[in-house]
């Protein structure tokens, strides 16, 4: 019986990869900081990401696990919102690298959540897996320790996968809702100077992708990400084209600032250029249904 794992499944991702891979398998476990149920045919597993309590007996026999756990990094950067950055990732990757050394018959497949903010800031060089360059900053930090802390426990029987994931743009969840509305109310300009790389995937390419991995048995570290990385001033243009809004109040440094400041977020989410494409994907025969923005946003739109 094949049977899917899913921590932290309850959010955007998680439920995007639901929805596609449904009726591939016969049991789908989500393990969950909320209660234990079963609900539509889901079993709802209580966990903290830190501990065993149980739910790591969930993990014998499983075909898949996919580990999306960590806190959002929409927040201000104090001190206690990094050390949990930090921890969530780190600490949840450890204990599921210590239940699966604990089964009998451990996942055939581990994919790892990873980002793509892994790389540099970068206007002028295209970042793949091979030729990335790795940056130093607080979130490129948090993205090495998450990967180290994934790879370095050794795994014989089950293959790992670090999914270097960009912006998933999707209609229920995630960062296109905030933006549309930008667009929408006038404010879908610019951000800071434009010229920075935006590196995106819609939600079925992302989904679609996890599916490909998973058959083609790929390990060590995949972006996965659109083939096209965008200018933040084209995509805010071709964002308002879409949704027919004729303008768009840009949006410098300065007043970014005071935005980010005002909703508790940090400017770098919308300032650093990730310039990241899909080479191992690409080179492996993955094909995007939405390989370019303007495809993107019309289905997510329709």
């Amino acid at each position: 019986m094949k049977k899917l794992i899913i921590a932290a499944g309850t959010g955007f991702l998680g439920q995007v990869l639901v929805r596609h891979f449904k009726d591939q398998f016969e049991e789908i476990v989500i393990l969950t900081r909320g209660k234990s149920q079963i609900h539509e045919d889901i079993k709802y597993v209580h966990w903290n990401a830190r501990t065993f309590s149980g739910w790591e007996n969930e993990l014998e026999n499983a075909t898949v696990l996919i580990n999306l756990a960590g806190k959002s990094v929409d927040c201000r950067y104090t001190k206690e919102n990094k050390k949990e950055i930090l921890l969530s990732r780190i600490e949840s990757t450890k204990v599921l690298n210590k239940a699966i050394l604990n089964c009998q018959n451990p996942p055939k497949h581990w994919l790892n959540s990873s980002t793509a903010t892994i790389y540099r800031f970068s206007l002028d060089k295209q970042m793949d897996e091979i030729e990335g360059e790795i940056g130093n900053d607080f979130s490129i930090n948090v993205a090495l320790s998450w990967e180290k802390a994934f790879f370095k426990t050794v795994t014989p029987n089950t293959l790992k996968t670090a999914l270097r994931t960009s912006i998933v743009l999707g209609k229920n969840g995630g960062a296109f809702i905030p933006l549309k509305t930008l667009a929408k109310i006038g404010f879908g300009g610019k951000q800071g100077n434009g010229n920075q790389f935006i590196s995106w995937i819609h939600e079925e390419d992302f989904a679609s992708a996890v599916d490909f991995i998973i058959n083609k048995e790929l390990d060590g570290v995949i972006n996965v990400v659109a083939p096209e990385p965008v200018r933040n001033a084209n995509f805010m243009q071709k964002l308002r084209n879409t949704v027919g809004t004729p303008f768009g109040i840009p949006l410098n440094q300065f007043f970014l600032e005071i935005g980010s400041f005002l909703i508790r977020t940090e400017t770098e989410l919308v300032l650093k250029s990730r310039n990241v494409i899909p080479k191992r994907l690409v080179e492996n025969g993955f094909t995007f249904k939405y390989g370019n923005i303007d495809s993107a946003f019309r289905a997510l739109l329709k």
